[in-house]
């Protein structure tokens, strides 16, 4: 509860929306493709830098997953896994640079950060608590989010609202988006912007049971803040 009040609301407001995509507000670049490559966290990090760049200036620009692979190598290990907050303290310094620039190549390389200008920094971050209703109502205020979770069923997904049965909630294996959430026939579920390209789940996303913790999605949620 105190982590939000800062920003002066109140845990799962009533006036939060009923529900929210930020595809739909223009903070969402097309789904990318992390391939062979075990960078989701990267992924999951760049989605709420975009986010946030989006939110402070008003231009969706696309920034670059590779460098963190590449060049985030004192707390995360690129192709062989990470976290977004690791990630998100490595941009306080080194800012971050246009997907443009430094490309994607599912591999770990060589850092290549210095060839490149840089299009802002981390000034700070944070992590939300586990009441699902606040994370909706940060989300619906403040932007796309950065999220773990166990993915274990979405090898099998096609579409609709997952819900599945049995999914360890400490078992957080990858890193995703939140970026909206809704209801549907009375079932409520958050969206889930992933990066296995836009052939998978639903054009690339996919719909997550919310309100229950399912697969630990509300376990593992961070915002970054731009300086």
């Amino acid at each position: 509860m105190g982590m939000m009040q800062d920003e002066g609301f109140l845990p799962g407001r009533a006036d939060a929306p009923e529900s929210y995509d930020w595809r739909e507000h223009g903070a969402v670049t097309p789904v990318k493709d992390q391939g062979q490559c075990g960078s989701c966290w990267a992924f999951s990090t760049i989605v709420n830098i975009e986010g946030q760049y989006f939110l402070k200036n008003k231009e969706l620009v696309t920034f670059s997953e590779q460098e963190l692979v590449d060049c985030d190598k004192a707390s995360d290990e690129g192709c062989n896994g990470g976290l977004m907050q690791n990630a998100f303290k490595f941009l306080e310094t080194t800012g971050f640079e246009l997907e443009s620039d430094y490309k994607y190549t599912a591999r770990d390389g060589k850092c290549h950060s210095t060839d490149y200008k840089s299009q802002g920094t981390v000034a700070s971050w944070k992590m939300l608590s586990r009441d699902e209703k606040e994370i909706a109502a940060t989300l619906a205020e403040t932007g796309p989010l950065s999220a773990a979770v166990n993915a274990s069923w979405f090898q099998m997904y096609m579409g609709g609202i997952m819900n599945p049965y049995i999914c360890n909630p400490k078992k957080l294996d990858h890193g995703i988006a939140l970026v909206g959430y809704g209801e549907e026939s009375g079932k409520p579920y958050w969206i889930i912007k992933n990066s296995w390209n836009s052939s998978w789940g639903e054009k690339g996303y996919c719909r997550l049971h919310r309100g229950s913790g399912k697969c630990g999605i509300n376990t593992n949620v961070c915002t970054a803040t731009l300086a």
